[in-house]
């Protein structure tokens, strides 16, 4: 490894890269045809604990409102239309209906989403050589949302690095490590354990908040990708962030999106994009208590790589 001058994060090589992948790829043999993946470790019983996390049986978002304002980090923003409205004294007798339509990119680096496994093509193939071409110009035949259509159940886990660190946020090109998330664990008196969805702070949101969007593509706070060692070790069911989980710069000589190629891709998690946890945070902290009962439900959209998403933690 050679020292990453942009945060002081190990910057990997390509063949140094390879070995992780061939790692994380044959220590994630799990699920089946009904549940591939990740997935497969959230069993029945893992979603019945969950429901005894919660405590002040309160409900809290973890989806930012979606953008319809061009940005920095946003210059496709989702497009609402009116279709039917209001539209004067001469029309207010009897029935009418106010209705609308929405127009947006998934894959974005504003709104909060959740990608499928078909949504990463690495090597001319899929999450477990499944055939590249299965995700065509008419949709995924393979690998797709229709996996979860049922949605995502289970615990949930917050680990919040700048809590940690002491700061708001981290800075864009910074990396979460093994190290802070075993830290963070320790802090915050939790541990992740199999099954559990995960979701990592690294204060993406509040920078956004208080300094304004910026061009994310270039720079922002993610996971390092030798991080997901540890998360194939724990064999989380799901992973997330209020970020796009990945670092850019990017960790990685010649990978762009390193953390998506090894959880997607070799591990056959299910990554969460651009999520919030600023209504969360509060109610863990007054608690102390960093686990909860969470619920995903994307749209139930044929043949997606992914949907719009509104996560619900249940504390």
């Amino acid at each position: 490894m050679t020292a990453d001058r942009r945060a002081g994060q190990p910057v990997l090589s390509g063949d140094q890269f390879a070995e992780l992948y061939a790692r994380l790829e044959t220590e994630s043999q799990w699920g089946t045809l009904e549940r591939p993946g990740a997935l497969d470790n959230i069993t029945d019983a893992d979603i019945r604990a969950a429901a005894n996390e919660i405590r002040l049986g309160r409900s809290v978002s973890l989806a930012a409102p979606v953008e319809t304002s061009k940005a920095a980090d946003d210059p496709q923003p989702a497009r609402h239309e009116m279709t039917q409205w209001a539209r004067g004294r001469d029309d207010s007798a009897g029935l009418h209906f106010a209705m609308d339509r929405f127009e947006m990119n998934v894959h974005g680096n504003a709104d909060s989403h959740l990608d499928a496994l078909c949504h990463v093509i690495y090597n001319n193939t899929l999450y477990g050589g499944v055939p590249a071409d299965t995700a065509s110009r008419d949709g995924a035949t393979a690998l797709s949302l229709d996996i979860v259509a049922n949605g995502i159940v289970g615990r949930g886990v917050l680990l919040d690095i700048p809590r940690l660190r002491g700061t708001p946020w981290l800075d864009p090109g910074d990396s979460v490590t093994a190290d802070d998330l075993l830290a963070a664990e320790n802090a915050q008196h939790v541990r992740v354990t199999p099954g559990d969805l995960l979701f990592v702070r690294v204060g993406h949101r509040q920078r956004r908040t208080e300094l304004g969007p910026w061009n994310v593509a270039e720079a922002r706070a993610g996971l390092h990708p030798t991080a997901l060692v540890l998360l194939a070790e724990r064999r989380i069911g799901a992973l997330g962030s209020d970020g796009n989980n990945d670092t850019a710069p990017s960790a990685v000589d010649g990978v762009a999106f390193p953390v998506h190629v090894l959880a997607i891709h070799a591990m056959g998690v299910h990554l969460l994009d651009y999520l919030q946890f600023d209504d969360l945070v509060p109610l863990c902290e007054q608690l102390d208590r960093w686990s909860f009962l969470c619920v995903i439900a994307p749209l139930r959209l044929p043949n997606a790589t992914g949907s719009p998403v509104n996560p619900i933690a249940i504390v």
